[in-house]
């Protein structure tokens, strides 16, 4: 069965690169009938199987045609260097609520795209004939205290995308090798993960994973986006351990989210590795936690919150962060996602302008991606019997386990050690699987060491809350309105190094971490039956 599963995955990444999922269309699971493949094709019986499987699900032909590899280049835009290639990302560093300040104002004056924020650094990316002018508007403390994260911005956004079809021409020849390796104990791999995948990739593969595995993997679309695509919700569960003549069980579910910010590509690999990775090891006796995670739990997946703007950093913009939907200004597309969730909302001031990345919208909720995942959210609970029981925010980067609030450091969480408890439990599990260190913290502190001294608390909140909106936050809303009593933000690998541009070469480590963080949670739930009822202070 690996060996067949595997053979099959393939041809997620071998489908031609224009088969993509139609805007708005449905995500069937169902099977359409075709004819079958014709005998002459191939002679080898398992390669007849998979191909009438393949025509079946996607009535596409199994092998595409020599020449017409031939002609498959990277599926990087052509125009990537000439519009990145005058572009830089430095690191700032500063030591004083002064110069926070000062880079703050410089950052809104000049309209810099900010990438990520700590207590000691912020990433900014910008046209390198605007460093001068940066540079003008700083106290002469920060004229020194920067340095590049990257030496070639547009070849390091060349190398997230996928390559030539050579290494694609391999995996068709040894596609059903005998040589193929199973599921290895150590992590499940498949090709898939070889590469970051295009929508046109990702929803086959979810239509796949669903058809090869009935009993306990369900396909839904929660709505449909901006452009009309729909906003896929993969359900992994089994339930066994409520009795048969139970009509209607209170399904607890964790709600595991990718891909609210376009150019995360690691949160949506991430989120399908751990689904792949539940469902191809349940039932396996070597992998008795995810049997029993899944026996006792829902976990539910969408692994592209955002599908427009996703589908916008493969086509045009590898860095583009928000929805594609249009805005009081024609020339300045997008909505924030993590800015537009009603708790905690708040349009005003940086905000409230279309052009910027963080544009919050005009009110809340007003991103069609945030109403449907609200809406389905609402509806799961109300009439479905869903009981949320924890939810992760799958962001990147700077490996970071952030807990709830966002919108205030002057707030405490009522259950604040629950979820210190918790989030240092992700942290370990991460930790201990590859060796990767994630800071904890609340999420208005961002990542700070476990210093106590009041004045490096009060600069990371200072940094935080000066430089990047915090209101209406997917994390507030999960955890004060749905009253999810254990909800996270992780944002996963790295620090810095490679910012948003992860090679490919870290999405199954990253997966494999986060896999494993996803089982410490569940054993945690376990060990407290993960019914515990929510403090009636929240």
């Amino acid at each position: 069965m690996a060996k067949t599963l595997a053979a099959l995955l393939v041809l997620a990444t071998a489908l031609p690169w224009s088969q993509a999922v139609p805007a708005g269309g449905p995500l069937q699971v169902a099977l359409h009938d075709t004819t079958t493949t014709s005998p002459a094709i191939n002679t080898n019986p398992l390669r007849r199987l998979r191909d009438a499987i393949i025509e079946r699900i996607w009535d596409v032909p199994a092998r595409p045609k020599p020449k017409q590899c031939a002609n498959i280049q990277s599926l990087a835009p052509s125009n990537y260097r000439a519009r990145y290639g005058a572009d830089t990302v430095l690191r700032f560093r500063f030591q004083t609520e002064d110069e926070v300040k000062a880079l703050s104002e410089a950052i809104h004056i000049l309209y810099l795209d900010v990438w990520e924020i700590t207590d000691e650094w912020v990433d900014i990316r910008m046209a390198k004939d605007v460093v001068p002018s940066l540079l003008g508007l700083l106290p002469e403390s920060l004229h020194n205290a920067h340095s590049p994260i990257m030496h070639d911005l547009a070849q390091a956004i060349y190398d997230t995308y996928p390559g030539p079809t050579e290494e694609l021409q391999k995996s068709w020849n040894g596609a059903t090798s005998a040589q193929q390796p199973p599921t290895q104990i150590n992590g499940p791999h498949d090709i898939f993960f070889d590469e970051y995948q295009p929508l046109s990739v990702l929803y086959p593969w979810l239509r796949l994973m669903v058809s090869m595995f009935p009993t306990h993997a369900n396909l839904e679309s929660i709505g449909l986006s901006a452009e009309g695509r729909d906003i896929p919700a993969l359900r992994i569960g089994a339930r066994t351990d409520l009795p048969p003549d139970h009509d209607h069980p209170t399904r607890q579910t964790i709600l595991v989210i990718g891909g609210s910010h376009a150019r995360e590509w690691v949160s949506v690999s991430t989120a399908a590795y751990i689904a792949y990775s539940l469902i191809t090891r349940y039932g396996d006796p070597r992998f008795p936690d995810t049997t029993k995670l899944l026996d006792h739990f829902d976990v539910t997946f969408l692994p592209t919150l955002n599908p427009d703007g996703y589908e916008y950093t493969w086509s045009t913009d590898r860095l583009w962060r928000k929805n594609r939907q249009e805005t009081p200004l024609p020339f300045c597309a997008g909505i924030d996602l993590d800015r537009s969730f009603p708790f905690g909302w708040d349009g005003s001031d940086d905000v409230d302008n279309p052009c910027s990345e963080d544009f919050a919208g005009s009110q809340p909720l007003q991103a069609h991606e945030t109403q449907r995942l609200t809406e389905w959210a609402r509806n799961q609970t109300e009439q479905n019997n869903v009981t949320f029981v924890a939810f992760l925010d799958l962001h990147s980067y700077s490996q970071q386990v952030l807990y709830p609030y966002s919108y205030t450091c002057d707030s405490e969480p009522p259950n604040l050690e629950d979820l210190e408890e918790v989030a240092l439990g992700l942290a370990k599990s991460f930790r201990l699987t590859n060796g990767h260190y994630y800071g904890v913290s609340s999420s208005c502190e961002g990542s700070i060491s476990w210093d106590e001294r009041d004045s490096v608390k009060s600069k990371a909140k200072f940094a935080r809350g000066l430089m990047e909106a915090q209101g209406g936050s997917a994390l507030d809303y999960f955890y004060h309105e749905l009253r999810i009593k254990y909800s996270y933000q992780i944002k996963l690998r790295d620090t810095g190094a490679y910012g948003f541009l992860l090679p490919k070469e870290h999405i199954v480590p990253t997966g494999n971490e986060a896999f494993e963080a996803v089982l410490g949670l569940g054993r945690w739930l376990l060990g407290n039956h993960g019914i515990e009822k929510f403090n009636e202070e929240l």
